[in-house]
């Protein structure tokens, strides 16, 4: 294993609470939510009609008309979050050298185009095969954010689409960090998008009764662990990380936001979309990722829990953080930052990693809002309704999504 270290140099955001760093972190911090009634079409008929929707994203600032048309809105926000974080990381300043066979691209989506895999079939039916768009397919496949990003900025290290449900951000910022790690690239453009929210894809997941139905109170509805969560908040957005080599962030003076230690995977081999009683799944997966960090679960300060608001995740995940902690377990900050976001599917693990980061910059612990009175079985600090300043030096971003596909990613603050 070489020894390589990786950190992160570059973060870029779009989210229902907001689509730049500052912003996004701001409203997490101070326990405002990002979910309202769906305005993209009308819901009226749908038992959920209360989603996550991006309301200050302007497409026109990363892409032109032609371009944009062109592609599905999933590929907006990963491109866009992704050119913020290299725009944040100074390697798109004119006096910035680098090797572009040395710079990649893993970048992903849960589900991909599904928008315009509908308004496709729609115009297909009412007009037969000379209204799908030769754009229909480049347009809506999953790999096209690294692949545009990589053509617009001439990136050409490995590029990469891991999909993996709701684990692919993670798994694409875990796959990237081993990457720099072997010298396969130096630097890497890692994480994931996602727009989920259209008729068929709510249709599916209120069918599965994974949605929450709270719709008369959209800002309470995400209810990480408490005794009244009924299901989860499908949202949209993009979170991307710029990953390097550590020497190579220091000789080119690069600001280092956290250093990414330790990456850990596991399969449940249990349900499609349930995971088992014990969490013995996400059990391995997090202690695969302290065991990859080469530390003690002791050092670890905070935990950004996938903490879906479902009945079952929740406690599974509680289970399984007792497992790997012990009675640390109880001395540990964990929670939910989809209680403000709602759950953004493939880009989740991207969204959560940065808030993950950024507790470790700022010494805050975003808090788990809409948490009232902890279900039963749920007994941690789940830093419930406030966020709290500590002084987080090692930080934990799960991931697990269906299919039983887990992922763990362990950051540090920079020391040397």
């Amino acid at each position: 294993m070489s020894q390589r270290r990786v950190v992160v140099t570059g973060m870029g955001i779009v989210s229902p609470v907001g689509s730049t760093i500052d912003t996004a972190w701001d409203a997490i911090c101070n326990g405002r939510s990002g979910i309202r009634p769906i305005a993209s079409f009308d819901a009226e008929h749908m038992k959920t009609r209360i989603a996550g929707e991006v309301i200050d994203f302007d497409v026109s600032n990363y892409l032109k008309p032609r371009e944009s048309k062109r592609l599905d809105e999933f590929i907006h926000y990963g491109y866009a979050a992704a050119v913020d974080a290299l725009e944040d990381s100074g390697l798109l300043r004119e006096d910035s050298a680098h090797d572009p066979e040395r710079i990649g691209c893993a970048l992903a989506s849960g589900i991909g185009g599904l928008k315009t895999i509908e308004d496709t079939t729609e115009a297909y039916l009412k007009g037969g095969p000379r209204k799908v768009s030769p754009f229909f397919i480049p347009g809506s496949i999953i790999n096209m954010i690294g692949g545009f990003l990589s053509i617009n900025y001439n990136l050409k290290g490995p590029n990469i689409a891991i999909v993996t449900a709701c684990s692919t951000a993670t798994h694409n910022m875990g796959a990237a960090m081993r990457m720099i790690q072997y010298g396969d690239a130096d630097v890497m453009v890692a994480g994931g998008a996602e727009f989920a929210t259209t008729p068929t894809s709510i249709s599916g997941f209120v069918s599965a009764r994974a949605m929450t139905t709270r719709n008369d109170e959209p800002e309470r509805a995400s209810r990480p662990w408490d005794q009244d969560r009924d299901g989860f908040v499908l949202s949209n957005g993009a979170g991307v990380v710029v990953l390097e080599e550590l020497d190579h962030a220091k000789n080119r003076g690069a600001n280092i936001y956290a250093e990414v230690i330790g990456f850990g995977l596991s399969g449940d081999a249990f349900h499609m979309t349930a995971p088992p009683d014990d969490g013995e799944g996400a059990a391995r997966c997090m202690n695969a990722a302290i065991r990859d960090a080469g530390m003690n679960p002791q050092e670890v300060d905070y935990i950004n829990a996938h903490g879906t608001s479902t009945p079952l995740g929740d406690v599974a995940e509680t289970i399984a953080t007792k497992t790997v902690f012990g009675d640390h377990a109880y001395k540990l900050a964990v929670s939910s930052t989809k209680s403000m976001t709602g759950h953004l599917l493939g880009a989740a693990g991207g969204v959560e990693g940065i808030f993950s980061i950024l507790s470790i910059r700022d010494g805050i612990i975003p808090p788990t809002i809409n948490l009232d009175k902890p279900g039963e079985g749920c007994d941690l600090d789940y830093v419930a309704n406030v966020a709290r300043e500590s002084n987080v030096r090692v930080s934990i971003s799960n991931s697990f999504g269906f299919g039983g596909t887990n992922g763990s990613l362990v950051f540090r603050k920079l020391t040397d």
